[in-house]
């Protein structure tokens, strides 16, 4: 079984369209590129990964298909187009027939209307990726989760995965916060068909540790098993509070109490599934 990272970004700040990034950021605001993640792919024994969007425009993906098109370890590319302009649906079409489109991933977390995913007139796109079999990472906090679970219930057929936990807030835990976030995946696990990335719960956590991540980690573990978890490094992101080895090595402990079939399906089987890699 190959090992997949499924989630990982490449990027060069001064294509100009990473909105979210502060460009005063010495780790984040810098290119970042295949050559400069492939001693660490090589050091774990990672042969595929999965390159996922870092910009709200239908020219980034355009940037990553080409470097998939370069690199044979990018198996998967994740992108976006604009759910507000149905026309977009031309992009989806014509995107879908590169070998390497996987999916989009609108960039819910960053968008000041929680309810924007409920919105009418966007609800074609999501009609469009289960008409052309696409896939849907989920971005959100966990106060998106509710709004998820009406998307995922209503559009069952669509394949979605949640991305990094769907980020509980880790730094700041309470029985009250930690309650909340476990419902809610709890619920989507249960009455959805959709996967979950461990991943990202590093950067959600000041100053993490293993007994911190493990109760987030068990429990999507135990929800939605391991055959609809996928591990993911969320490199370069990650190194805002661990280097890649560090959170590769954490995952490894986190899942260390399950059967080596289910080890395997973390750490590769249900991303190749999901992504079809």
């Amino acid at each position: 079984m190959d090992m997949i990272d499924a989630h990982q970004h490449y990027w060069h700040p001064r294509r100009g369209d990473y909105d979210w990034m502060p460009m005063d950021d010495a780790t984040l605001a810098r290119p970042y590129h295949p050559a400069d993640l492939a001693p660490m792919l090589d050091r774990h024994g990672i042969s595929r990964t999965v390159l996922v969007q870092a910009a709200a425009t239908v020219f980034e993906t355009e940037y990553m298909l080409g470097i998939a098109d370069a690199t044979p370890s990018v198996a998967a590319v994740v992108g976006w187009i604009d759910f507000e302009k149905p026309s977009d649906r031309a992009h989806l079409e014509r995107l879908a027939e590169h070998p390497r489109f996987s999916g989009v991933r609108p960039m819910i977390q960053d968008i000041a209307d929680d309810d924007w995913m409920l919105r009418d007139d966007i609800a074609w796109a999501y009609e469009a990726l289960i008409d052309l079999d696409l896939t849907f990472d989920a971005l959100g906090f966990p106060r998106h989760l509710e709004n998820f679970y009406k998307i995922l219930t209503h559009h069952r057929e669509m394949r979605v995965v949640i991305d990094h936990c769907m980020k509980p807030q880790i730094r700041s835990h309470s029985v009250e916060s930690f309650a909340h976030w476990a419902d809610g995946m709890r619920a989507i696990a249960e009455d959805t068909n959709a996967c979950c990335k461990l991943s990202g719960i590093v950067t959600e956590s000041d100053g993490w540790t293993l007994d911190r991540l493990e109760p987030y980690a068990r429990h999507v573990l135990d929800v939605f098993g391991p055959d609809r978890v996928m591990w993911g490094s969320d490199w370069p992101v990650c190194q805002l509070e661990a280097s890649y080895d560090d959170w590769r090595e954490a995952a490894k402990a986190l899942t260390d109490h399950l059967s080596p079939s289910a080890k395997e399906a973390v750490f590769g089987g249900t991303a190749a599934r999901f992504y079809r890699i």
